[in-house]
């Protein structure tokens, strides 16, 4: 049975959803320290309102998207979704890769997305918010589909337009799917714990080899 939200149903393990995600390992406390000014959350959601029936169906091809679309970087994360993801990860992927395809066959955003953390914004969306909120329902739901703006904002790094980092982190933290269900939200919350303790231990062993060259 789906919870009040609408979203995937619960297993024994929920935390399992988002397993692909969390393999990853990518630092969300690290990505909010350094964002650029981007579009507006209502100008992506708008955007991602008008995906074409091709990036929807179920037999969407995002490996193939993605050779179209990007280099290589980014067709090895639309290969990881095909090869890992759910039915609901590649159309979530599909459509992370249409928000980028649509300036060309659209027109630009008022401020252009990152090229750079293309795959990064795939990924989020394919591993991250698919598996708790079927894609469809960024389409039909203005929630979700805020939701799912905010997502791919915030993992392309970029802060919309119009917001300081203090409201856009509370509006994406009162959206997200995963601190709305208490067992995804502590699985989340260890995740940030490891991501922590690895820049910890990184950040002392680039001090101790600064040290060690200082003293050749």
């Amino acid at each position: 049975m789906a919870d009040v939200f609408g979203d995937r149903p619960k297993g024994d393990d929920p935390a399992g959803a988002l397993a692909n995600w969390f393999a990853e390992n990518l630092d969300e406390e690290a990505v909010w320290s350094d964002l650029w000014e981007g579009p507006s959350a209502d100008e992506v959601a708008a955007r991602l309102g008008s995906a074409p029936q091709s990036f929807l169906s179920d037999a969407v091809d995002v490996l193939a998207l993605a050779g179209d679309v990007f280099d290589e970087v980014a067709a090895a994360a639309a290969e990881r979704v095909k090869l890992r993801g759910t039915p609901q990860s590649c159309l979530g992927a599909a459509l992370g890769l249409w928000l980028f395809a649509s300036q060309e066959l659209v027109g630009p955003f008022t401020v252009s997305l990152r090229d750079d953390f293309a795959a990064r914004a795939v990924l989020a969306l394919a591993f991250r918010l698919a598996p708790l909120v079927e894609p469809g329902r960024w389409l039909t739901d203005s929630e979700r589909r805020d939701e799912a703006a905010r997502t791919f904002l915030l993992w392309n790094g970029l802060l919309p337009r119009g917001e300081d980092h203090v409201q856009a982190r509370s509006i994406y933290e009162m959206r997200d799917s995963v601190r709305r269900q208490g067992a995804l939200a502590q699985a989340l919350a260890d995740h940030a714990h490891r991501m922590e303790v690895q820049r910890r231990l990184a950040e002392a062993k680039a001090a101790e080899a600064a040290a060690r060259y200082a003293h050749e």
